[in-house]
């Protein structure tokens, strides 16, 4: 059996809203990465159970496209790439530094997937990635160039070259805080392709190891056009366009739950506590 084929591209685009056009241009990246980002929420409910999440193809369209569940990176950006492929595009799968509120990033693993997509007619690649956890994610895809400002669905990006000692290129990607006015980085990566064998021992690692803060505490996250809404422990936070931050804090386990199906459209399995 091959990767792609317990994939199902009708009922996945489905899902996620897509009726736009299915050919391998910059307009349906742009539209089918767009869409999933606004449709499907980001969950670590699996890893706080103790297990690492399945990134077989069948189980992921059982379990964020049949069902009312999201996932994290490996999940979101395994059937991204699986719909993109499907659609004609070729995509290779990279792997970054998470640097977000690292003090010395280089100290830290390359535990964050997400991909280089080649566009027909386009002079260079795109960085697509549906599956970072953050207010300031990307919302569409970016040219794989330095320099230059994105403002994509409200948010802004730019990708910097970092230094380094390796033979390599580092690509940095920031994201702009609106309540600062500063730019903030938020991942390093090459352009080193890496496998599915290679996914399954970082998912391994993030879904299981008592050190991974995504076994440790629930982890919610929704994106619609209007707000960004997040979970990360009892602190619950909306984030608003203009970048208006809210916060409260939950203290009912039957209210989480409603919320978590409610707002972030997740059903919590049977018998798994939300809360402490």
């Amino acid at each position: 059996m091959s990767d792609t084929d317990p994939y199902d591209l009708d009922a996945y685009l489905d899902r996620i809203g897509w009726k736009g056009e299915r050919h391998a241009g910059l307009a349906t990246l742009r539209g089918v990465h767009l869409a999933h980002a606004l449709s499907l929420p980001f969950e670590n409910l699996d890893p706080l159970r103790g297990t690492a999440p399945s990134l077989a193809p069948a189980d992921l369209m059982a379990k964020m496209v049949h069902g009312r569940r999201g996932g994290y990176c490996y999940e979101h950006n395994t059937l991204l790439r699986l719909a993109l492929e499907a659609l004609g595009f070729p995509v290779t799968p990279l792997a970054a530094r998470v640097v977000a509120g690292a003090g010395t990033p280089e100290n830290r693993p390359r535990t964050h997937a997400l991909l280089k997509v080649e566009v027909p007619g386009e002079p260079r690649p795109y960085l697509a990635d549906v599956g970072f956890g953050a207010a300031g994610a990307l919302l569409l895809p970016v040219p794989l160039a330095p320099g230059a400002e994105h403002e994509g669905a409200g948010r802004r990006h730019r990708l910097a070259r970092a230094a380094h000692d390796g033979p390599l290129e580092l690509w940095e990607l920031q994201a702009y805080d609106r309540r600062t006015g500063e730019w903030a980085g938020q991942y390093r990566f090459t352009e080193e392709p890496f496998t599915a064998a290679d996914f399954e021992v970082f998912n391994w690692f993030v879904g299981t190891h008592p050190r991974s803060p995504f076994t440790r505490r629930p982890y919610l996250q929704r994106t619609t056009a209007a707000w960004h809404l997040s979970l990360d422990g009892a602190r619950l936070t909306r984030t608003a366009a203009d970048g208006t931050v809210t916060e409260r804090t939950l203290t009912d386990e039957a209210a989480a739950r409603r919320l978590a199906a409610q707002e972030f459209g997740i059903e919590v399995p049977e018998g798994q506590a939300l809360l402490d």
